[in-house]
């Protein structure tokens, strides 16, 4: 066997990833982390000397495939702006060889939005009809191709400051789901909203979710600046937590950490996970208030996406 990995760039890897159905191999994935069949550990992240940026590996074992990985994702600080790279190393498990090296961008974009989608799913009310979505960039733009079918959606309504004056990214919208409401303020698209999926930047709140008319599913990624957050830090104490993983999130998500260092938030407070609700530990909840979803995104994700592309090229 050869010791010598496929190497996958970003337009392959935005080819491979078409062909394949990431909400359901994120499902299995899930379901494999409650049945230990997976392992996850926490992300390890590394500052750079001076201020000059860091970096987060995300590891993660899939035992099943046979297969273990990491991505490494820089943060590097530059006078015109920060960049963000990713790349995942997928390793076999009876080699110790490598089998895979992908740039991990269009990896981390689709597992980002797929993971939201698979909350959304296990989460949002069954009859839910009105979804907002904060964000318009490219993990917007996938996370409303993933959820666009997960329910009988009557208006999904997005907005970002930006869009009024970007005619090229509405058009990408609403190649997506011609019906797209695009809002003129935050507000309009807020209103009535079942289901409000956070996909910023944002180093800090977008919306505040006392300000919202009834209770609503929100769903939030977040960046990897330090400590960001697209929630206030002490409305989590107001509302039903869930995560992607509970004994990981609450070490990395901004709003946790403020949240239990400053308004006596607890990470026992979390309801469940993904594992737990993909293997029914925990059941759908009521929405007397705000259920909040938070992700920090998994190297599990990216691994298993990876092994997923691996397949095709094998």
């Amino acid at each position: 066997m050869s010791s010598t990995p496929y190497v996958i760039d970003h337009t392959q890897a935005r080819e491979l990833l078409a062909r394949i159905d990431v909400p359901q191999i994120l499902r299995k994935l899930f379901r494999d982390l409650a049945a230990g069949h997976a392992v996850q550990p926490a992300q390890q992240l590394v500052e750079f000397p001076q201020g000059a940026g860091d970096f987060i590996n995300y590891l993660g074992v899939l035992a099943e495939d046979g297969v273990y990985g990491v991505k490494t994702s820089p943060y590097i600080v530059r006078e015109q702006g920060p960049l963000v790279t990713a790349w995942t190393l997928l390793m076999s498990m009876q080699t110790g060889q490598p089998l895979l090296l992908c740039d991990a961008g269009e990896l981390t974009t689709a597992r980002t939005a797929a993971t939201t989608a698979v909350a959304v799913d296990a989460l949002a009310p069954l009859n839910a009809t009105r979804l907002a979505i904060i964000g318009s960039g490219k993990v917007a733009q996938a996370h409303l191709h993933y959820v666009k079918g997960l329910r009988d959606w009557q208006r999904i309504s997005v907005y970002s400051p930006s869009l009024s004056e970007d005619a090229e990214t509405r058009a990408l919208l609403k190649e997506i789901y011609p019906g797209l409401n695009i809002a003129d303020s935050r507000a309009a698209a807020l209103a009535e909203a079942d289901v409000i999926m956070l996909c910023t930047s944002s180093a800090g709140p977008v919306i505040d979710p006392a300000s919202l008319s009834k209770p609503a599913l929100i769903t939030s990624i977040s960046t990897n600046a330090p400590r960001a957050h697209e929630v206030p830090p002490k409305t989590l104490g107001d509302m039903q937590v869930f995560c992607d993983y509970r004994l990981t999130t609450p070490g990395s998500a901004g709003e946790m950490l403020i949240a239990a260092e400053q308004h006596g938030w607890n990470k026992d407070l979390i309801i469940g996970d993904l594992a737990d609700l993909l293997s029914e530990k925990v059941q759908r909840p009521g929405y007397d208030r705000h259920v909040f979803f938070r992700s920090i995104g998994l190297g599990l994700e990216d691994i298993a996406l990876a092994n997923a592309i691996y397949h095709l090229k094998h």
